[in-house]
Formats: structure tokens, sequence, C-alpha cells
């Protein structure tokens, strides 16, 4: 694989991109283990209350907000599960692809520049995170506001 010669602000913006999208993944990870904490202090908390004496309607939307609270759970384990593959292989300069060489040629890997394919790969991760987060707290809102209609049940 041969590549032209790139400037010094096109060879900084590479390195930019590389950090900054890997940084992307990382607060997605880290939102999404905080969002996991949260989700499971919240069923616990409705696990406590399992055993009460509650009207119907409350157990019924209760159990509509446990039901979205374990989809949320998913949601936000698919987001910090390690994804070592993409579709058509592992990316041109990522572990992953460097864990399938034999030394002979990770040594001739190393000397090409890899980073274009690595950005783009990265992006594609990052984009699916981003999405599968984004997903998981609109149904934590939706379990949220399921859980207020509950809780409004047992006042009536």
């Amino acid at each position: 694989m041969t590549t032209a010669p790139l400037t010094i602000s096109g060879d900084r913006n590479l390195d930019a991109a590389c950090a900054a999208v890997s940084g992307e993944i990382a607060r997605t990870d880290s939102k999404a283990s905080l969002l996991l904490a949260f989700d499971g202090a919240v069923l616990a908390g409705l696990a406590s209350v399992a055993d009460k004496d509650l009207p119907v309607f409350t157990k019924v939307v209760g159990a509509l907000a446990v039901l979205a609270l374990a989809a949320a759970a998913v949601l936000l384990l698919l987001v910090v599960r390690p994804c070592l593959t993409m579709p058509g292989g592992p990316a041109p300069g990522t572990f992953p692809q460097w864990a399938r060489l034999e030394e002979n040629e990770l040594q001739e890997a190393m000397g090409q520049d890899h980073r274009p394919a690595r950005v783009k790969a990265l992006s594609i991760l990052a984009v699916r995170k981003f999405r599968r987060l984004a997903l998981a707290v609109d149904v934590i809102l939706a379990a949220l506001a399921l859980l207020t209609v509950a809780a409004i049940g047992v006042l009536v």
C-alpha cells in the first residue's frame, strides 16, 4: 500500500483525529458506566417495593418501567462491550489486525501509515456507541416517566 506523502498539517490532523475519536470512545464508555450504575440503583430500589401491596395499575406500569430499564441496561452493556472486528475484518493499524499478523507482517505493517483507516474504523465504532447511548438515555427517560405515572397511581 502506497500513500501520497502528507503535509505537516495533514500529518498533525491525522494524529489529532485519531486522538479525538479515541477520546470520544472513552467518553461513551464512561457515560455508559455511569448510566449502568444509575439504572442498577433504580432497579434495586424497585425490587425493594416489589412485594408491597400496590394497586394493580401501579404494578402494571411499574413492570413496564422495569422492562424499559432492563432494555436500557442491555443497550448500555452493548456500548461498553468490546468490539474487536469491523465489517470486512479488522481495520488496518488496529490491535485486532496486529494480533493476526506474523512478526514479519507486523514489522511491515508498522512501516505503513494506517491512520486514515484507523480514524474511519474508530469513527464508525464511536458513532455506533453514541447511537446506543442516546437510545439508552431515551429508554431510561421513558422508564422514569412510567415510574412517575406509577407513583401517581399510588396516590390516586
